[in-house]
């Protein structure tokens, strides 16, 4: 019975494939920060690898059966984040049914969100994503892997992951804020280029999503 509920919640992630969503997460943190990332990454993607996503992304909350409507989820802040059992065991789910969570540190989060992800995997852990990973292979080219778009503290960016039979489920990109790079251009006042190489990594994410 189990392995019909997975495939049940895998064909009802791949029937709405052309739509991509925001968490809105509990705990105080700010959610909904950095608004125009998602609609210049989707309209980014469309332009550039010929997705159809709608070019407005959905909010999804963690516990609600609509998570399983989009391939791909996103998720940011600089803040606290608490996931109840509720929330951990749909985003388990989820993941194991073939969708994907993206976080973002909005440089803030790590601490808490690092707990949170225990949450839903106790029994794995989070590694390095090694540059060799197709993730930064295609369609664009990232040789030295995640790239830094917003300097804070002088840390590497790193991209860590969480793997289910070689397969990568949830992608934690710390010390970069890609979305910085994802938004309009006048709100953060990044050159063209670090945009430019933010929304191609971006575009690279989706790619593996939507293709794997």
């Amino acid at each position: 019975m189990k392995k019909i509920f997975y495939l049940l919640l895998l064909f009802s992630v791949v029937s709405f494939s052309q739509e991509i969503a925001l968490l809105k997460y509990s705990g105080g943190g700010d959610w909904y920060a950095n608004p125009t990332s998602l609609p210049n990454l989707i309209k980014y993607c469309n332009a550039t690898i010929n997705t159809q996503i709608k070019t407005k992304p959905a909010t999804v909350e963690p516990a609600s059966p609509d998570l399983f409507s989009y391939p791909y989820v996103h998720m940011t802040g600089h803040g606290n984040v608490v996931f109840s059992a509720a929330d951990s065991n749909n985003l388990k789910n989820y993941l194991l049914a073939g969708g994907f969570l993206h976080i973002d540190d909005n440089y803030g989060m790590d601490q808490y969100i690092r707990k949170e992800i225990k949450k839903i995997f106790p029994n794995n852990s989070l590694v390095e994503i090694p540059a060799s990973h197709a993730i930064f292979q295609k369609p664009f080219s990232f040789p030295n892997g995640l790239p830094k778009i917003h300097e804070h503290d002088g840390k590497r960016p790193q991209a860590f992951g969480l793997f289910i039979k070689n397969k990568l489920i949830l992608l934690y990109t710390y010390e970069c804020d890609l979305g910085d790079g994802w938004e309009d251009p006048e709100v953060n006042n990044d050159p063209a280029a670090i945009r430019e190489k933010a929304l191609k990594m971006g575009a690279n994410i989706i790619n593996y999503i939507f293709n794997n």
